[in-house]
């Protein structure tokens, strides 16, 4: 269990953010956030769900990284600087915070983990973000990362852009990897079956829309993925009109049944 703690390094392009990486110094070092980590994992084991592990946390805070600066590019200014007259950069520590402890929670229960990790999340964002920022902004800071937690569940009704790109981002992180352990379990389940489906996510600038998403499938089981989990954090995220999402099914084998699928 200690080398497994031990070897769990968050990465991300800070692109010269000296608070985000800062940031990102103090979770690398952090054994009890790391900890939480790996009992999130050991209950989505028990519970045969999908990967929800340091990997699963390392490829949303990327994504979410990605769509802030596709977003922030066209114009869309988060609230860490409309409302707290911040910079976009201190945007991004909300972003990659929330994005971090967003399931630490699921170290305690599965049922309202989202609230749990509110609970570990209140004092453990006091340590993680002092080496970057004084008060009042830490605080600041920490309550925008705690909305974007609580805001990521199914009817969150998150009310920032932050929060609104951290409830989008872990639900793109739908591609086959995160299928490995139901399968390996001999307990597929709609979930896992969905995300075996999923062969590509891209995230790529738009043209109408300032972000457009491309996903790759091979089955249509995939289209649960896209449809009831991506779709549904999408609605009310506040980026609706910023997002497009186009899911295609390419594979010879199967009948498909719908070609393109659009939201």
């Amino acid at each position: 269990m200690r080398d497994a703690v031990e070897s769990m390094r968050i990465k991300v392009p800070t692109r010269g953010n000296r608070c985000l990486e800062d940031f990102l110094g103090a979770a690398n070092s952090d054994e009890q956030l790391k900890a939480w980590w790996h009992v999130a994992q050991a209950n989505a084991n028990r519970l045969g769900m999908s990967d929800h592990s340091w990997i699963h946390i390392q490829i949303v805070t990327n994504i979410a990284l990605r769509l802030f600066r596709l977003l922030h590019r066209r114009g869309l200014e988060p609230d860490t600087v409309r409302i707290h007259g911040m910079r976009a950069p201190d945007a991004e520590v909300v972003i990659a915070a929330g994005c971090l402890l967003h399931d630490v929670g699921m170290s305690i229960h599965r049922t309202d983990h989202e609230a749990y990790s509110l609970f570990l999340a209140a004092d453990k964002l006091e340590t993680l973000l002092a080496g970057a920022y004084d008060e009042p902004e830490r605080s600041v800071l920490a309550a925008e990362a705690m909305h974007a937690i609580i805001a990521h569940r199914r009817r969150g009704d998150p009310f920032t852009v932050e929060a609104g790109i951290v409830r989008v981002a872990d639900a793109l992180d739908m591609a086959e990897g995160r299928s490995r352990l139901p399968f390996e379990s001999g307990r597929p389940n709609i979930h896992s079956l969905s995300a075996a489906a999923i062969e590509a996510v891209k995230i790529e600038a738009g043209e109408e829309k300032a972000v457009r998403i491309e996903i790759d499938m091979n089955n249509s089981s995939g289209i649960f993925q896209v449809d009831e989990l991506l779709a549904t954090k999408l609605r009310g995220s506040g980026l609706e009109e910023q997002i497009e999402v186009v899911a295609r099914i390419d594979a010879e084998h199967e009948k498909r049944l719908v070609p393109v699928f659009r939201i």
